[in-house]
């Protein structure tokens, strides 16, 4: 389908390391003149680790945006140039101390669309090798590790709110029906 917005000019409004503000000069869909703000961001990469035994791994942190208390699956805002599976990577051991011998993709997401350009890639991490995490200096971060069924009823339950989270158990929860393996 073709774009019917047509952008006549574009300024920067606020920009620091994680994201970039815009305000665009704009003709609506309906032919009207008005203005639209976009976030840009970093790609997101969120990892739903998996043990043989169909144990999974969230972390949870308090999130200062929204003023709450959040378990997630290890995720993060990939670096300016990485590949996401790299970011992936690298969220998983920076927030579990987990390794991986394999990673299925589970797909991209579009975080909110509306306002933000910021793409989401899911991954599968499976065959696990335990160590130490590595946060970054701005995370307090508890681990919990649990079976996939009881990850997957905190969706259910409205315990697991953020949208990669949500996401990547979903889609980890189908791709194990279509393996024959729940």
């Amino acid at each position: 389908m073709q774009n019917p917005w047509k952008k006549l000019s574009s300024r920067e409004i606020y920009k620091n390391e994680w994201i970039r503000l815009r305000e665009d000069q704009v003709i609506t869909p309906t032919g009207s003149r008005g203005i639209y703000g976009v976030v840009e961001m970093h790609p997101a990469v969120g990892v739903v680790p998996l043990t043989d035994d169909l144990q999974t791994y969230l972390v949870g942190q308090y999130r200062y945006a929204l003023d709450t208390w959040s378990w997630e699956i290890p995720e993060g805002g990939g670096a300016v140039d990485e590949p996401v599976l790299d970011g992936a990577k690298r969220e998983l051991l920076e927030e579990t101390g987990l390794t991986a011998d394999e990673w299925i993709p589970l797909g991209t997401m579009f975080t909110s669309n509306s306002v933000t350009n910021e793409i989401g890639h899911l991954f599968l991490a499976r065959k696990l090798h335990f160590g130490e995490p590595q946060p970054d200096h701005t995370e307090e971060l508890k681990i919990k590790k649990l079976p996939f069924r009881e990850a997957w009823q905190m969706v259910l339950d409205y315990e697991i709110k953020d949208s990669l989270a949500v996401i990547g158990l979903m889609r980890l929860r189908q791709f194990l029906i279509d393996q024959g393996i729940i």
